[in-house]
């Protein structure tokens, strides 16, 4: 071989050993059929373990870091995310007026039934105090207890239920859920004997006639406040949407027009230690397609719930149950694995999802108290919800469209997926997700680059590009989303690290390449930095207002907040909203219970 010949071949090796995978793509610039319906600014919501309340809200004093990041999110859609207080711990408290400290106190004399007595937790006027410090107008669905069964089991639950409201004024309640995860009462003690859908829908009916009756009647309040089902997991029991709507749950109210239900209401960890069946690894996690894999029974109840023409909520979602798993839950690629999930379950028309909280579980947002010798912190999850809700922003307009790719490369199957988002019914961002693990260890990351295929009437418009990114899917701090650190000053508050404005262009031929490395996720925002903008629609939010009305303060359609009531000045609300197939087990963890 000739020394040229050599010269060329050694070129041509070294040009395809720094090519790159390429994912070819069609994106519309109009809505297209099969995306989403509008998303509700306050989709991405927590939930907050019943026990647990203090450590994220404070006791005597605020939890300054909790409210800081939620004013983070506040900010960026202009209305605060849905909060779920409920959990296991739900049904294992009761209420006393004399009880005045600004925590929950063991009940030294519990007399209630199950493995954890229902009544072995009393919560006094504080409790709801603490609570009310959530953003003004945040949107709550609160959980009352059905495991309770004592003499006074009416009273407890319609005195709890008459506290929330008349106490969290500074909150929009927009429901109440009766009981958590019927289905594993017979586990958790909580029931004996005969138990099913049908004993459940009778004992849930008798609780919610007597809240109504006594709480929400002589308030004005509708009689359809309550969401049902609130279950782990359906498969293999009598608990499908589709049986208990057979049972008579949906039935209208006594003296009402309406049912007592507002909304379905539903359960899932992507993986559970103790159930799941596998060894999970950082790889299998990363494959974005086993999402839906796990996911396939509950896509069958969504679709249930749209045929009773009521809605459906995952109020309790989790990554790794029951208190997430190191190494995993606390990386990076959690960040990308819930940025992923908030778009899909989007797409499913989902009204909400909860990422469930407790203070001492590494799958947590943020760890809000000391623990395990750390100091609180934000883990790299909670930078999935600054994203998400960065892209759906304020509008209320906006819809979600998974993109299908013909094919992929060979390497990448699984570990990618593409978004198209519309505001309005026109397209403004283009979501990648490039979930291929690539670890901090790793010197040389690949990138996968996506081919875009837009109509030839964008060509020449500019796309900004922000990225969520880290060193790598295993790094578990100094995440960044739009250059922006949620870490770096130590209590939630944003530090801008890069402002740089990375752009790319729509070619003449309407294709658009975005370069995403292998464990990173890039926005392109059609003309705009990403949020940049976007305002709320007056009539589209007056919309969500009207199908979820609740009781309290509430953010109006122009995103400005309404008082339900005087505030109480003892709750220290720390700020104020700004336009801007696994099934569930109790766990007792480190001196906690849990609800899972």
């Amino acid at each position: 071989m000739s020394k040229l010949a050599r010269t060329l071949v050694a070129g041509q090796c070294i040009l395809l050993a720094l090519a790159k995978d390429s994912l070819p793509v069609t994106v519309s610039d109009t809505t297209p059929l099969g995306a989403s319906a509008h998303v509700d600014p306050s989709f991405a919501g927590f939930g907050i373990e019943p026990s647990n309340l203090f450590s994220f809200m404070g006791q005597d004093e605020p939890n300054q870091m909790t409210l800081n990041l939620l004013d983070n999110l506040v900010k960026l859609t202009g209305r605060p995310p849905h909060f779920r207080i409920g959990g296991n711990t739900a049904d294992t408290m009761i209420y006393r007026e004399d009880q005045d400290k600004w925590d929950w106190k063991k009940n030294p004399n519990p007399k209630g039934q199950g493995n954890f007595p229902t009544d072995e937790f009393i919560i006094g006027p504080h409790y709801f105090d603490a609570a009310n410090r959530l953003p003004k107008g945040t949107p709550v669905t609160w959980g009352l207890s059905l495991a309770y069964m004592e003499d006074d089991y009416i009273e407890q639950i319609t005195t709890t239920a008459k506290q929330v409201i008349d106490r969290c004024t500074n909150l929009n309640l927009v429901s109440f859920e009766i009981g958590n995860e019927p289905d594993l009462y017979g586990q958790n003690g909580f029931r004996t004997g005969a138990w099913d859908a049908k004993v459940y829908t009778e004992q849930w009916l008798d609780r919610a006639k007597a809240v109504y009756k006594q709480v929400l009647k002589p308030k004005n309040i509708s009689s359809d406040f309550f969401e049902t089902s609130c279950t782990a997991s359906t498969i293999g029991t009598t608990f499908e949407i589709k049986d208990m709507s057979t049972l008579g749950i949906t039935a209208d109210a006594p003296d009402s027009s309406s049912s007592f239900i507002k909304s379905w209401n539903q359960h899932d960890y992507y993986y559970y230690i103790g159930v799941s069946t596998y060894a999970l690894t950082m790889d299998h996690f990363m494959q974005l397609s086993t999402t839906e894999d796990q996911f396939e029974a509950w896509e069958e109840q969504i679709d249930q719930a749209h045929a009773t023409g009521y809605p459906y909520a995952l109020r309790e979602m989790g990554v790794v149950g029951p208190i997430g798993m190191e190494g995993i839950t606390n990386t990076f690629g959690a960040a990308l694995w819930s940025l992923n999930f908030l778009l899909y379950a989007t797409t499913l028309n989902i009204t909400s999802v909860q990422f469930h909280m407790t203070d001492n579980s590494n799958a947590s947002a943020w760890q809000p108290v000391e623990r395990y010798g750390r100091q609180p912190f934000v883990r790299p999850l909670y930078y999935s919800y600054a994203a998400f809700d960065q892209i759906i922003g304020p509008s209320c307009n906006a819809q979600v469209y998974q993109v299908q790719p013909k094919e992929f490369p060979g390497s990448y199957k699984g570990y990618v997926k593409v978004y198209s988002v519309y505001q309005g019914g026109q397209l403004a961002s283009v979501v990648a997700i490039n979930s291929k693990p690539a670890n901090v260890s790793a010197s040389d990351k690949p990138s996968l680059d996506i081919k875009v295929s837009l109509p030839k009437s964008l060509s020449g418009k500019q796309m900004h590009l922000a990225r969520l990114t880290n060193e790598g899917a295993d790094a578990t701090h100094n995440t960044t989303w739009n250059g922006i650190s949620y870490e770096k000053n130590n209590d939630g508050t944003p530090s801008q690290v890069h402002d740089d404005d990375e752009t790319a262009s729509v070619e003449s031929d309407g294709t658009l390449t975005i370069t995403v490395r292998d464990s990173e996720a890039v926005v392109a925002n059609l003309e705009n930095k990403v949020g940049k903008g976007l305002k709320a629609d007056k009539t589209a939010c007056a919309a969500f207002i009207e199908k979820s009305p609740g009781v309290g303060s509430q953010v109006g359609p122009d995103g400005t907040s309404k008082d339900g009531g005087d505030e109480d000045k003892n709750a220290g609300a720390g700020i104020s909203a700004r336009g801007g197939l696994v099934v569930a087990l109790v766990s007792f963890v480190a001196g906690t219970l849990l609800l899972i």
